[in-house]
């Protein structure tokens, strides 16, 4: 799969199959979508395209601080690379674009700089300046400049039973198993491994403080997680506490790893955690040793769940 951070960048002799949307989570409905788009391209001998935008519109027309997406665009360009897409483009959305009208979308990045043979696309499209282009349009075009238009219909995609929104719901209220499930995969955080307080190698539970960086990151609800990474090709297992720190009196949120019979140095690297399960919620100890206690359990449990589904 080749990226391309703008339409103006993209130029195809051949013929393009498309697709078009933000397609944050990259769920089992949106695969559905990517795997009728690659499987008819291929059967037409073109080339596959989705076209994707970022910033997110809400962030740039609505300024909006609170938006919560499951994948950040990095991990989004790593899911779609498996779907078997041929390009990907992500377009740069700003004011500016957002004033461009649905036909100048479908005349000028469309048809002339996307080649485009057929458009594929999720029920209830909408696109172009105040979101006014829609299928009735579309299909209106497609005639004028001689392309075909599929609109996937609603039952096809509501029987995948998936949504973003039903992602995010979950995530949020620690239904990790339903989350993963409607994923298809492990959700997960990327950051930095960064200096701590280093509480955790006092009390003999040492951990990589992760640092998400993107502030438009969902970030799932406090508790404890079973986790696993990929470090230096190795599968580590551990668990994972997202939240205040409560024992301590700690004052901001912190996403902090121990991972289980392993002891090298990884600050500074760039981690990708996955989670695998949800143990339990953050909770308030009166004393670090009943802290200590709770973590010995619930080490005991991960370890449990690891050697038995994993």
């Amino acid at each position: 799969m080749k990226i391309f951070q703008k339409t103006s960048s993209f130029s195809s002799e051949e013929k393009t199959f498309v697709t078009i949307g933000t397609f944050d989570g990259v769920h089992f409905g949106h695969q559905k979508i990517i795997e009728k788009l690659v499987s008819e391209a291929k059967k037409s001998k073109k080339k596959s395209v989705l076209l994707t935008f970022f910033p997110h519109p809400r962030m740039v027309l609505q300024k909006d601080v609170s938006i919560e997406l499951i994948n950040t665009i990095e991990e989004r360009a790593k899911l779609l690379e498996k779907t078997g897409l041929d390009y990907l483009i992500i377009h740069p959305f700003s004011r500016e674009f957002s004033r461009t009208t649905a036909l100048e979308f479908v005349r000028d990045i469309l048809v002339n700089q996307l080649n485009i043979s057929k458009l594929i696309i999720g029920y209830d499209h909408h696109f172009g300046k105040n979101r006014e282009g829609n299928i009735t349009q579309l299909t209106e075009y497609s005639h004028l400049y001689d392309f075909k238009v599929e609109e996937i219909p609603a039952q096809d995609i509501d029987d995948v039973s998936v949504s973003s929104t039903k992602i995010r719901l979950a995530l949020h209220s620690g239904n990790l198993k339903t989350a993963n499930n409607y994923l298809g995969y492990n959700f997960m955080l990327n950051g930095n491994v960064v200096n701590g307080k280093k509480l955790g190698g006092k009390i003999g539970y040492p951990t990589a403080n992760i640092d998400v960086k993107e502030s438009y990151k969902l970030i799932p609800k406090t508790g404890v997680y079973v986790v696993k990474s990929l470090i230096a090709e190795e599968i580590v297992f551990g668990m994972m506490n997202i939240g205040n720190r409560p024992t301590i009196n700690g004052n901001h949120q912190t996403i902090e790893v121990h991972f289980f019979d392993f002891n090298k140095n990884l600050y500074h690297q760039n981690l990708t955690i996955e989670l695998l399960y949800f143990l339990r919620d953050e909770q308030k100890f009166d004393s670090l040793e009943l802290l200590i206690d709770q973590l010995k359990k619930d080490e005991l449990i991960a370890r449990d769940y690891i050697k038995n589904n994993l």
